[in-house]
């Protein structure tokens, strides 16, 4: 019996000693797949973290009904010099007869789009600079009359017949009583503009001299406070429309939306002048930050 185990347990050996020679075993453990049918879009923490920060996008304003009736006011303008036509005509070139009628028809309603803001702007501008108001009369700007003249608003303003302060707050083209010029004095101090760091109260720009007669227009036209700032904040986002799509951004990224943040708010130096945008901008972190350069305030 000894015998027969032995002589199994030698041809067991020979045989594995054998198949080793002719033949390899090898033996490898793996873990065991997941389906990747049901799991393929599904995130680990891990996994998360590796994403590049998604982009926010927004939707920019292109249009406002702006809340003002500006009846003649384009012909009473180019009748009193404040627009040289043929200047006004040579900078803007050929006009839609619907922007026409702003300078020489009676209209009652603007529509402000991104294709004729710039129309509006100097028109505005315009108004802005003749209209007689006391934040013209006993405001920063006046502030050295010997300067008042050298200001992009007023040397800026090359579409007049003759030099622009012949006509600097010398018109009454709308006369405010004491609350509607509360409102406008208000409004103005508060509302900033990113081409630089001055209120509308010092509207040393077109930007800010253009926003000073809106101002004026609404307030006679017994526009509310709040909804003038709803207008003023429309109108700013379409002249400088990449200022305020990238503050929407700064607000959706800190877990809000621009339409739910107070006009006022956004409208104030903390976000709206050229050092508060610039503080602000910094801090967005979904989009890239851009190259320096600055827009112009001419016509």
């Amino acid at each position: 019996m000894k015998t027969y185990k032995w002589l199994l347990l030698s041809a067991v050996i020979i045989f594995l000693f054998l198949f080793n020679y002719f033949f390899s075993i090898g033996i490898r453990i793996t873990p065991k797949r997941q389906s990747n049918v049901a799991g393929t879009n599904k995130l680990t923490a891990s996994s998360i973290n590796t994403i590049p920060n998604k982009v926010i996008t927004v939707q920019p304003v292109t249009k406002v009904v702006l809340p003002i009736s500006w009846g003649d006011f384009g012909k009473r303008i180019v009748a009193d010099g404040v627009i040289d036509k043929t200047k006004f005509d040579s900078v803007m070139g050929s006009l839609s007869d619907e922007d026409k009628a702003l300078i020489d028809g009676n209209v009652e309603n603007i529509t402000m789009t991104e294709n004729n803001s710039r129309l509006i702007l100097n028109l505005l501008w315009a108004f802005g600079l003749a209209n007689k108001n006391a934040v013209l009369d006993k405001g920063e700007i006046m502030q050295d009359p010997t300067q008042a003249g050298n200001y992009a608003s007023t040397g800026g303003w090359t579409l007049s017949k003759g030099n622009a302060m012949n006509y600097f707050s010398k018109s009454n083209y709308v006369v405010l009583d004491a609350e509607q010029q509360k409102m406008v004095e208000d409004m103005s101090k508060n509302i900033f503009r990113p081409c630089c760091n001055n209120s509308t109260h010092f509207p040393d720009c077109n930007h800010g001299i253009a926003m000073l007669g809106l101002l004026e227009l609404m307030a006679q036209n017994g526009v509310s406070q709040e909804e003038a700032y709803k207008v003023a904040l429309q109108v700013n986002s379409i002249w400088f429309p990449q200022t305020y799509q990238d503050l929407a951004v700064y607000f959706s990224e800190n877990g809000t939306s621009i339409d739910k943040v107070d006009p006022a708010e956004v409208l104030s130096a903390k976000y709206s002048s050229a050092s508060g945008y610039r503080q602000t901008r910094s801090q967005i972190k979904s989009i890239p930050q851009p190259a320096k350069g600055s827009g112009g305030c001419g016509v």
